[in-house]
């Protein structure tokens, strides 16, 4: 696929949570029999070098291997029988079918099965797998003149895209109840006038395929939106700011017009520079792969999606590029401790990205770093120091644009 092109669209989806259950059920069985056997053979092998005992060890072992193929063999096909006969009856009694929203927790669960297994969903045109789109009130909205005017009745001229992270979905940037706690969307609109558009996408894909896509979302959106777009902020969470970074990059070797109207890309904690979590599950994986018993648990972490992966050192430091001199760029990096100095603080950053990588960069130009302490990683969507930071920023953008004649 070539940058910034959008996939062709695929045949109808054909499997959901009954498919998806019989594929974990089968794999984990499969797995289980290979430790079972694993154990099995290190014991008889060692019977084996025991005289006058190698030879009725051997028969018994016979007699396990056979067992123990037709116990399992009888869990993965009867289970598999079973689930096909679920997955019937799920298409009429549950909500997860084309063109229908899910409710607010299958949406979530659907879309923590898509950060951990997402490519193989789409792989298999799962119904799980989810199409990249924009989202209001649960519902994906075509990106074409009819569907935005309907979706969005109050238009206006300055939009702000949200681009959640790992194994989340749109509403993730929805405030709680505390104090602490701010729906940036809501408040922006109120207080600045962006539309807020927010984002669901697959994120077990490779960051790369997201990046495509999203360049070719965008450029549909803003030459579809009702009015002329003024100006558009992008924020993203973790690997959303990952994706928003690459997008520009697709977008503008692809010379699409919407970073042109793009004024600003917000990161929140995003992994530039890799996240340590990912590291430690190669090296587990890899420690795990070493040993014959446990090799099995190996190829279970192995099967983590590529869009997990891909955080395992990051894109990188981002770096300038001609086509992006008119935009500005704002990393937002946190700590879990109080002072981000500190040497725990620089070790565990918000728990998932150290405030080094969420931070990184070589660009040149309009570029700001802020650390917040006292903040784990998945505060940062709606914790109300960040939206403070998010409107100081949007607004000396104002009021430099207000100072030039």
């Amino acid at each position: 696929m070539s940058p910034g092109k959008l996939e062709p669209e695929a045949s109808a989806p054909t499997a959901g949570y009954c498919h998806a259950a019989k594929t974990a059920i089968q794999e984990t069985t499969l797995r289980v029999h290979e430790m079972h056997s694993a154990i099995a053979d290190t014991y008889f092998d060692i019977l084996r070098r025991i005289p006058l005992i190698a030879g009725p060890a051997q028969l018994v072992r016979h007699a396990h291997d056979s067992i123990a193929a037709g116990i399992y063999g009888a869990i993965r096909h009867g289970s598999g029988g079973l689930l096909e006969g679920a997955a019937l009856l799920e298409k009429h009694a549950t909500d997860v079918s084309p063109g229908k929203p899910p409710g607010r927790l299958a949406s979530g669960l659907r879309s923590a099965l898509n950060g951990a297994f997402g490519d193989h969903l789409a792989a298999s045109n799962s119904l799980l797998a989810i199409p990249m789109a924009i989202h209001a009130n649960g519902a994906a909205i075509a990106p074409d003149a009819t569907s935005l005017r309907s979706a969005f009745p109050d238009a206006g001229a300055r939009l702000c895209v949200f681009i959640h992270g790992l194994g989340c979905d749109e509403h993730c940037w929805q405030a709680g109840r505390t104090a602490a706690e701010s729906d940036f969307g809501q408040q922006l609109h109120a207080e600045l006038a962006y539309t807020p558009l927010y984002l669901r996408y697959n994120t077990g894909l490779p960051i790369t395929r997201n990046a495509g896509q999203l360049a070719g979302l965008l450029e549909e959106v803003l030459a579809a939106w009702p009015q002329p777009v003024h100006e558009m902020v992008i924020v993203g969470h973790s690997m959303g700011g990952l994706i928003a970074l690459a997008a520009c990059e697709q977008a503008a070797a692809s010379a699409m017009a919407w970073p042109h109207s793009t004024r600003m890309l917000i990161c929140l904690g995003s992994p530039n520079l890799g996240s340590a979590v990912e590291r430690l599950g190669e090296l587990t994986t890899s420690a795990l792969k070493l040993s014959k018993v446990t090799a099995p648990l190996g190829k279970i972490a192995a099967a983590r999606s590529q869009g997990i992966k891909d955080l395992r050192s990051g894109p990188g430091a981002p770096r300038n590029s001609a086509g992006h001199d008119h935009i500005a760029f704002r990393f937002l990096g946190a700590s879990l401790s109080e002072d981000s100095e500190h040497p725990i603080g620089k070790l565990l950053g918000d728990g998932l990205v150290t405030p080094g990588s969420a931070t990184a960069h070589a660009i040149e130009g309009d570029v700001q770093s802020v650390w917040l302490g006292k903040l784990g990683h998945m505060r940062l969507v709606n914790d109300a120091r960040v939206y403070r930071q998010i409107r100081d920023w949007l607004a000396a953008l104002d009021e430099t644009a207000a100072s030039v004649p």
